[in-house]
């Protein structure tokens, strides 16, 4: 069995002091059962919570409280025994000092929170049978966003906030055939078809899975954007420019790669933009699930650290629901109708009455 952590030590000095004194929960803050690593002391604590203690005369000579909390939770929880009350009690040595353990109880269950949505979001951005994985992703990414948001308001900020997990290594880019086959895909049918690219510009040569691929598509957007002619012959071109060519990229491999235009590209770059979303989706929540298995980190420091890492994930959010959503259609211009008093008036002689009734 591995070592009990230091929460564990927290949560029994905790639920110590409030048997030694239970009119203590007032003073605490606020903590449900939920919070506690353990199912047995979260079974102790909710009796605390349920019960109403002794008055502190006959809590000082009967055990009539330690009593009830065993009638009250030992049918449901088998583990719990006189023998563990008594050692929960043997575990404080100083009860005027629960407020600080519940804080801990507090922090530690925040910190196993965040956990479980990063893990969440990691299965997400891996699981491909959805219908839309993205759709599933962001909402992970949402709910993570929520709790940050709601855990942030309780736990106040201090200086180093930032996590000093060292950084979790960026998983690898799927790169089956697949992959690449709609990528290359992608990159002939602009070259076939530049007319699609300045409408594209929610894709970037970053969010290619081969680098390569990328990099000719860095081509073919700088011709565009120049107003260059595009076609196989100057994005080749442009490619030598750019140092791309090498020994194992050739110009012919080149040419092949932008031979086979076929379907739209804007179907082709949202199969691209999509994979980089699920990908960037799947690196956060690993970067976000090493800070909170990092006990070091603190709980400002924790929600500091995952902020910015969903912040990077929005930058590309942000580019999907550009290329996902449909174009808003231009409202019909409205004319207002000329009031019966109104005399004819010249166009060229007042034109910002004109435009003051539209």
């Amino acid at each position: 069995m591995p070592p009990d952590p230091p929460v564990h030590y927290a949560e029994q000095a905790l639920l110590g002091a409030l048997l030694l004194d239970p009119h203590r929960l007032k003073t605490i803050g606020p903590l449900s059962p939920e919070h506690f690593s353990r199912a047995l002391h979260a079974a102790v604590f909710a009796a605390i919570c349920a019960l109403t203690p002794p008055a502190p005369a006959i809590h000082a000579r009967e055990p009539v409280w330690l009593a009830s909390i065993l009638s009250h939770a030992g049918p449901t929880t088998p583990a719990l025994t006189p023998a563990y009350l008594h050692t929960l009690i043997a575990c404080t040595s100083m009860p005027e000092h629960a407020a600080e353990y519940a804080e801990m109880v507090r922090a530690d269950h925040a910190r196993r929170a965040i956990r479980v949505h990063a893990v969440l979001l990691v299965q997400a951005a891996c699981d491909p049978t959805p219908p839309e994985p993205a759709i599933v992703a962001l909402a992970r990414a949402d709910a993570l966003a929520a709790l940050l948001d709601d855990l942030g308001s309780r736990f106040s900020p201090h200086p180093g906030s930032l996590p000093r997990t060292p950084p979790s290594p960026v998983p690898s880019r799927d790169t089956d055939e697949d992959t690449a086959s709609e990528e290359q895909l992608l990159l002939s049918t602009a070259a076939a078809r530049p007319d699609s690219l300045p409408a594209m510009r929610w894709l970037q040569a970053e969010d290619f899975a081969v680098p390569v691929h990328g990099q000719l598509f860095r081509c073919l957007t700088s011709l565009a954007y120049r107003g260059a002619p595009v076609d196989k012959v100057t994005v080749l071109w442009e490619a030598q420019h750019q140092g791309i060519l090498t020994e194992a990229l050739t110009a012919r491999d080149v040419l092949e790669m932008l031979a086979t235009p076929a379907g739209s590209a804007q179907h082709w770059g949202e199969q691209v933009l999509r994979r980089s979303l699920l990908h960037g989706a799947h690196t956060v929540g690993l970067r976000i699930q090493a800070y909170a298995e990092d006990r070091t980190n603190t709980p400002h420091q924790l929600i500091t650290g995952s902020r910015r890492a969903l912040a990077e994930l929005t930058a590309v959010r942000v580019r999907w629901q550009r290329a996902t959503s449909p174009t808003p259609a231009t409202p019909p211009r409205s004319h207002a109708p000329a009031t019966a008093h109104a005399g004819p008036r010249a166009p060229s002689t007042a034109p910002s009455t004109v435009r003051a009734t539209r």
